[in-house]
């Protein structure tokens, strides 16, 4: 009888074993995607969801939920998530995966998956377009990556490549999965909304990463 595993309790040792998923290092984003000039308009959204974080955070530990309402949506609002060709879900269930050869299954659920519509039917996603794992901010952002691998390792199965990330509500860990004989992700260095210099450059990623696919 095959052992079930929960998502939410693998550590990267064992998602890096079971998936048999390779670690790479990318310092840089550009190798990637092509990143634009953020608009002034933009620039003074991106502030106030800034300033709004800091008044959270100094009030004490932000949620998950006020994480994902509060920042993530906004983010993705202004990266053009809200675009009629992508559909946005939320606590999205997985496929199991079967580990054959260690007669084990491991089942999870995503926070947010966004995923281009098919052009046939609007009720099917045809790609996965940008993956997100969300923790609560007394967690490390990192924390989460085990999980977010486990979940973009599904999404392989009908696309070459996955893009990620995991947040805290204030660093924001991208990473790029891509399918290959191993497949193998690539961590790129952490970007943090209360520095405006690496909050202009998340927006810059997130947008690139949504008029990639739009553009496909």
């Amino acid at each position: 009888m095959a052992l079930t595993l929960d998502a939410t309790n693998l550590v990267l040792r064992d998602v890096q074993r079971l998936l048999k998923l390779q670690r790479r290092f990318n310092d840089s984003f550009t190798s990637l995607l092509s990143l634009q000039p953020v608009t002034e308009l933009e620039q003074k959204t991106l502030a106030e969801v800034r300033q709004t974080f800091e008044s959270y955070y100094e009030a004490g530990k932000i949620l998950e939920g006020q994480i994902q309402f509060l920042f993530i949506a906004p983010l993705m609002w202004l990266s053009g998530f809200h675009h009629p060709q992508i559909k946005i879900s939320l606590e999205v269930g997985i496929a199991d995966i079967d580990i054959e050869d260690a007669e084990t299954k491991i089942k999870g659920r995503m926070d947010i998956l966004a995923a281009t519509r098919s052009r046939t039917e609007a009720t099917v996603t045809a790609l996965w377009v940008l993956l997100i794992e969300s923790k609560n901010s007394s967690i490390d952002a990192s924390e989460g990556l085990a999980q977010l691998l486990t979940y973009a390792y599904t999404g392989l199965t009908h696309q070459d490549s996955v893009w990620g990330v995991t947040t805290n509500g204030m660093d924001y860990q991208f990473v790029w999965v891509q399918k290959g004989e191993p497949p193998t992700y690539q961590l790129f260095p952490k970007l943090s909304l209360l520095y405006p210099e690496q909050s202009i450059q998340l927006l810059q990623v997130m947008k690139a990463i949504c008029q990639q696919h739009l553009d496909a």
